[in-house]
This record gives C-alpha cells, structure tokens and sequence, in this order.
C-alpha cells in the first residue's frame, strides 16, 4: 500500500523507487504483483510515466486511509513504550511529600498529557506493602518502613509538630520540646508496624521516659476528631498544620525531634517508563 501511494504521488515508477530506496525493478514486480492478486489494472503506463485508473484511483484512496490507520496503531503502541500514555498510580499518606505531592502530579500530567494520574492515599505506613502487591505504580512513602524489594531515595523532609485542642496549656507556644508534652495521652494506631509507631510516638523519650498511650485511631479523620475534642493529643508532620487546618486544633513545633523523611518508592526493576518519568519528574521539583 505505501508502494502504492508512493507511485501515485510521483507519477513515475523510477522516482517512487528513488523515494523508497528500492530498485525500479523490483517495485515493478512488485506492482505487477499487486494487480494480479487484486485482479485489476491500477495504473496507466505512458511516456512519462504512469496514471491511476479508475479502479487504481479508489483502491489508493482506501490505501491511504489504510496507512493512515496502521500509523495511529504504531503511534499509540509507541506513546506507551516511551511512557506517553497509559495510567500511573501514585500512592500517598495523608499530606504525602507535602506541596511536592501535587507539584508533582500536576508537573508529570503537563509533560505527559496522554497519561491518567491516579492518587491513591493510605493510613499508617501502608504505602510501601500497596507497592510490593501492587495497588500503585510509585508512592512517597513517609519513613521509618519496610522498603524491602524497593527502589527509594528521599525526596523531602519536614519537622514535626504536636497537635493540641485549640485552648490547651501548649497552644501559642512557638516550639516545645517532646518532654513538655508530659503525661499527654497520646494518639496511636494498632495499623502499623511497631517500630513506624514508636517512631512517631518519640519512644522513648529523650530522658528514657515512655509516652502515655491514648486511643488508638484508624485513619487521619478519626486521630485529629480526638484530639479536637480533647481526648489526647498526636504528633504529624508540619504540613498537616494547613492541610487539615480547622478551628478547634492548634498546631506547635516540636523542637528537639528528627524530623519527618519521605522518599519516593517504586518496585525494583520496575521497567515502567511512566514510573521512571515521574521519579525524575519528583527528583527535579525536590532540588
């Protein structure tokens, strides 16, 4: 069909040939070939080179929309072999990696347009073992976790702060040390690993002391309710700060503990172009 359209365009069966880069001959045979299996004559041979019949003429109309076709079909197998298109699911905890979560969403689906950016969030640690079976293709994963069987570098990292009901002896204060908190009862979750709990508890403490454990909580709705009604306070990331800001909660520094990691995950040896694209992506916006 391209040898078609080819002769067509030129007129002539030695510069569509040239085009090509074949021999004449063999686009001769091969259009004699051609006509043969169709069982029609497509071309007029004359002096100066050739014509489209009658039947010629409708047969390269449709072989041009053929073409047309098969490139489209290439096209988009290519758009997904170059991680042009497809779907890329991004796991996240609650605030994610911060303002760098959807900076970097909204960045990739710019530069890759034909591609569907699905957020899937997570409680308490989950976002590593939602890649390892599957459920997401690439996630900022807040540390400590299992990172087993993944890639991983650290793309933020952010204080931490304790959260107080709006009127309580810690609210107003510009920063605290962990010790102030005292005999706080503090929130907790039986979801997540031990050691992601301790960790964010600050067990122990400085002064080898141990929090006091409150109630525990299911996801990041049911852990702040609490605490805005006085139940117990709990410790999260800055950005929890203004991403559920709400009147009843006040928010103070914590002064004296390590701050908050988050690193971008993706299974080992994924081959996903899309999930190599979104890392760098991430790694740019992260500098």
């Amino acid at each position: 069909m391209r040898y078609l359209i080819a002769i067509d365009d030129s007129g002539h069966v030695g510069r569509a040939a040239e085009a090509l880069y074949v021999s004449q001959p063999a686009l001769s045979y091969a259009l004699r070939n051609l006509e043969a299996e169709l069982g029609v004559q497509l071309f007029d041979r004359h002096a100066r080179g050739v014509a489209a019949t009658e039947a010629g003429r409708e047969v390269i109309r449709e072989a041009r929309a053929a073409v047309m076709a098969a490139d489209r079909v290439t096209a988009a197998a290519d758009r997904y072999r170059r991680g042009m298109a497809g779907l890329l699911r991004v796991g996240f905890e609650a605030t994610g990696a911060g303002l760098l979560t959807t900076r970097s969403r909204a960045e990739f689906a710019r530069r890759y347009p034909g591609v569907r950016v699905e957020p899937k969030r997570f409680d308490w640690g989950q976002e590593a073992a939602a890649l390892r079976d599957g459920s997401v293709d690439v996630a900022f994963v807040w540390l400590p976790n299992d990172l087993t069987g993944l890639r991983s570098e650290v793309v933020h990292t952010e204080p931490r702060v304790v959260a107080v009901p709006a009127g309580h002896r810690l609210a107003g204060r510009a920063g605290i040390s962990v010790l102030e908190v005292g005999d706080e009862p503090l929130m907790w979750t039986q979801r997540a690993p031990r050691e992601w709990v301790d960790w964010w508890a600050v067990n122990p403490r400085p002064d080898g002391s141990s929090p006091h454990w409150g109630p525990t909580n299911d996801n990041v709705e049911e852990m702040l309710e609490q605490v805005a009604a006085g139940t117990a306070v709990c410790f999260a990331p800055e950005s929890m700060a203004s991403y559920y800001a709400r009147p009843d909660l006040a928010w103070v520094l914590l002064t004296d503990v390590a701050p908050l990691q988050v690193a971008l995950a993706w299974p080992e040896g994924a081959g996903n172009a899309l999930v190599r694209g979104f890392a760098a992506v991430v790694r740019e916006l992260a500098k």
